[in-house]
């Protein structure tokens, strides 16, 4: 019989992921898509094809994740289906910036609407000390991390659930906006402002695949992980709809072009001043949520990569509770310098971009699977196969290649961690294979 104490429930999965997709972008991105798009329809479309594109990738890795139950997300399922050298730099990738760089940002917008409330404030120091606070917590039991990341997670779902109802009763004069699709709404579909903005949308949207980094942790992953994992992403994206209603329909455009604390700015305009400065200071308390889901689900793959090569032997360290300590602590250092040395948007769209890339080969990886083993025992099988799959290939793509014309910098970046990946694979399997 597992030990209950060594594994974690459904529960747990299905906060982890819906702790881990709602942070830092659906409270930030708005500001940053309408220095582009002023039209509430298009918004409002970006927000959904952002939760078809999640749905289609959780479809895909419901079906990897219950095939293959081992922890680690992407890195078991690109290196067991690729190569290990895939998996490897898909596992460098979750190193350097798949967790690291969302829990830098998160925190750096918990520090922001923290200093909309507490302007003197420091924003480095406010942002470091939530991560070291919250990474002590997972640096215990499973027991506790698990209790922790429940009800914070319930907290923040019924906060933000209260919001929309108050911002709505309380409004005193809805904004006029335009609800109705025209035809000049049509030109701004597929040009490289709605293409960087759909990098911002995919960025909120992180996270639905969350539960696969813990999947060998759980009792039943067949059916576990794939209820998790689909249950939590339609949830969101109903969640990411309403408050984009509210947020557009609280506070005139104007007002929230270019800004980061979205939250603020509408409960400013819906409460007033007073109120807003403890909405925002609930908001950025509300974002530790996030944190919390990052730093209990990132760790999994360093762990994994820390059993499976001897250069990184030290990864695979568990502490008494059997967690891995070590793994835990190296992602809130990454997270700590990332804080100290980078900016909010440079975060997103390096960050997004090379983890949009990251699903989508997994993602592929279903049907690579599918042709190459047969006969592999599938507790899960994606509906409508293969139109998830060709749908979220589709968009990630039109997403990555203008992304590359648009801001080549962070493309250039994006594949050059890539070649340091590789790299370092290499040069370990040699010094290995020389001892």
């Amino acid at each position: 019989m597992t030990n209950s104490a060594q594994t974690f429930s459904g529960r747990t999965a299905l906060t982890l992921v819906v702790a881990n997709i709602i942070g830092t972008g659906v409270f930030t991105s708005l500001g940053y898509q309408l220095l582009d798009i002023r039209s509430a329809p298009v918004i409002l479309l970006l927000w959904t094809l952002g939760g078809v594109i999640a749905l289609c990738g959780a479809l895909c890795y419901a079906e990897l994740g219950a095939a293959l139950p081992r922890s680690g997300g992407e890195y078991n399922f690109v290196g067991r289906i690729y190569h290990p050298a895939a998996g490897f730099v898909s596992g460098w990738v979750s190193i350097t910036v798949g967790f690291s760089a969302p829990t830098a940002a998160v925190a750096i917008a918990a520090a922001k609407y923290a200093q909309a409330v507490w302007p003197g404030i420091s924003e480095t120091a406010f942002a470091s000390v939530l991560v070291l606070l919250t990474g002590a917590i997972h640096l215990g039991s499973r027991r506790s991390s698990a209790a922790f990341q429940q009800s914070i997670t319930a907290i923040k779902v019924i906060a933000i659930l209260a919001l929309v109802v108050a911002v709505w009763i309380a409004i005193p004069n809805w904004q006029p906006v335009r609800w109705a699709p025209v035809v000049a709404d049509i030109s701004l579909i597929g040009t490289g402002g709605f293409a960087i903005a759909l990098i911002f949308v995919n960025y909120a949207y992180t996270g639905w695949n969350a539960a696969t980094y813990i999947g060998g942790e759980f009792s039943d992953p067949g059916k576990q992980l794939p209820k998790a994992l689909i249950t939590a992403t339609a949830i969101v994206t109903v969640l990411y709809l309403l408050l984009h209603v509210m947020f557009l329909s609280a506070a005139p455009m104007d007002a929230m072009a270019g800004r980061v604390e979205i939250g603020f700015v509408v409960a400013e305009y819906a409460f007033g001043v007073d109120a807003a400065k403890i909405i925002g200071a609930i908001l950025a308390l509300l974002l530790v949520s996030t944190i919390s889901a990052m730093l209990l689900a990132g760790p999994r793959a360093l762990y994994v990569i820390g059993r499976d090569f001897p250069a990184f032997s030290w990864l695979g360290k568990e502490n008494r509770y059997a967690v891995p300590a070590n793994a835990v602590s190296l992602q809130i250092a990454l997270t700590l310098v990332l804080i100290v040395t980078s900016t909010f948007d440079s975060i997103i769209i390096f960050s997004g971009a090379i983890l949009t890339f990251n699903s989508l080969l997994t993602v592929l990886g279903v049907w690579v699977l599918r042709v190459r083993e047969p006969e592999l025992k599938r507790p899960f099988r994606v509906p409508l196969y293969p139109l998830p799959l060709l749908v979220f290939g589709a968009l990630a793509l039109w997403t990555l290649v203008h992304l590359l014309v648009q801001r080549p910098y962070e493309g250039i970046a994006a594949v050059a961690l890539i070649a340091v990946g590789l790299l370092v694979y290499f040069l370990s399997r040699k010094n290995a294979s020389s001892e």
